[in-house]
């Protein structure tokens, strides 16, 4: 390998200073104009490659679309947000860029493609949340590289982030049990998202570990067929002691509902959320609740999207992201 020509190189051949050599290389003055033009001559000559002081330009990064459904995003308060919030932070941390397009419900029912793809403006999807099975697969049709955040799709071989929907709402009910509670409701349209399904099966395992029987009156529905939360507590016949519900923006619901008929939580009854959304602290009790690790699951999709950009062909990754309880004033011990 041929040994890099420096100033000093070049100044011990005329027996002149380095400095010298330095001040006809920047174009200085002190040096006469006889003197730079040989000390410029014999740079050349010699094969002097000038270092450049300005930084290296970073190379460009990509472009990031972040897809989620319209009935995701509630009037600006919703958990996705902060997910995307987050998104943007890590993106940004790597050098790439996050880009937002919220689905209208009816372009998710005819499974009509993101602006963003069928526009080229991105290099992968980030899909927050449950679509339809005709609209993942349109998706996976285009070719674009996408991964799925906060939802989970078995038969389907798709990169994927989920918060630990299974175990946390096992945690959730476990601490329920603790506290002295049997008669557990679990709050949820079950069949709405995977991540409430998940929900349910780990409420369905704590109450059988514990030897409880699961009646139709304790499984309740939190929205309607608009995906609007609705929770039809008039109907109970008798209320439990504790409502594990699958979300905080169900549980804050709820919690109204309840002090709108003169209930008390939780001297009446106990109530539980799942996320750790800012609801559940805004609420009077504050609400106890298991926390998602949002910014952990921001950062894995984040390179799981850059990954498989990368390297279409990698083999699928589904993470799955644990979180932890947060002990607030919602739950009241019984004996």
């Amino acid at each position: 390998m041929a040994k890099a020509i420096r100033m000093s190189d070049i100044a011990e051949q005329l027996n002149v200073s380095t400095v010298t050599v330095s001040k006809a290389l920047a174009g200085k003055d002190g040096v006469s104009e006889e003197l730079r033009l040989k000390i410029q001559q014999l740079a050349e000559q010699m094969g002097y490659q000038k270092k450049s002081n300005k930084p290296e330009i970073a190379k460009p990064g990509y472009t990031i679309g972040v897809v989620t459904s319209q009935k995701f995003i509630e009037k600006g308060h919703s958990f996705y947000w902060t997910l995307y919030e987050r998104i943007l932070y890590h993106l940004s941390q790597l050098g790439h860029i996050g880009i937002l397009e919220v689905i209208p419900v009816q372009d998710e029912l005819d499974a009509q493609l993101p602006r963003l793809v069928t526009e080229g403006r991105v290099n992968g999807i980030i899909v927050m949340g449950n679509f339809t099975d005709e609209f993942r697969n349109t998706l996976a049709l285009s070719g674009m590289p996408f991964v799925i955040l906060d939802a989970f799709h078995a038969k389907y071989l798709q990169d994927s982030v989920i918060s630990d929907g299974y175990y946390g709402m096992y945690t959730v009910v476990q601490h329920l049990l603790q506290m002295g509670h049997r008669r557990i409701a679990f709050v949820g349209s079950v069949d709405a998202t995977t991540s409430i399904t998940d929900r349910y099966y780990g409420y369905c395992r704590a109450m059988r570990e514990a030897g409880l029987e699961i009646t139709d009156e304790l499984v309740i529905p939190d929205r309607d067929a608009q995906g609007n939360v609705s929770i039809p507590i008039d109907m109970l016949y008798q209320l439990p002691t504790a409502f594990a519900c699958n979300c905080d923006s169900t549980a804050y619901v709820l919690l109204n509902q309840l002090k709108d008929r003169g209930v008390r939580v939780p001297q009446d009854v106990s109530i539980t959320g799942f996320d750790n959304f800012i609801l559940s602290e805004l609420t009077v009790p504050r609400i106890t609740t298991y926390a998602v690790d949002v910014d952990q699951m921001s950062r894995d999709s984040v390179k799981q999207i850059v990954r498989r950009i990368q390297n279409p062909k990698a083999a699928v990754h589904r993470v799955v992201v644990s979180g932890s309880m947060m002990l607030r004033d919602s739950v009241k011990r019984i004996l």
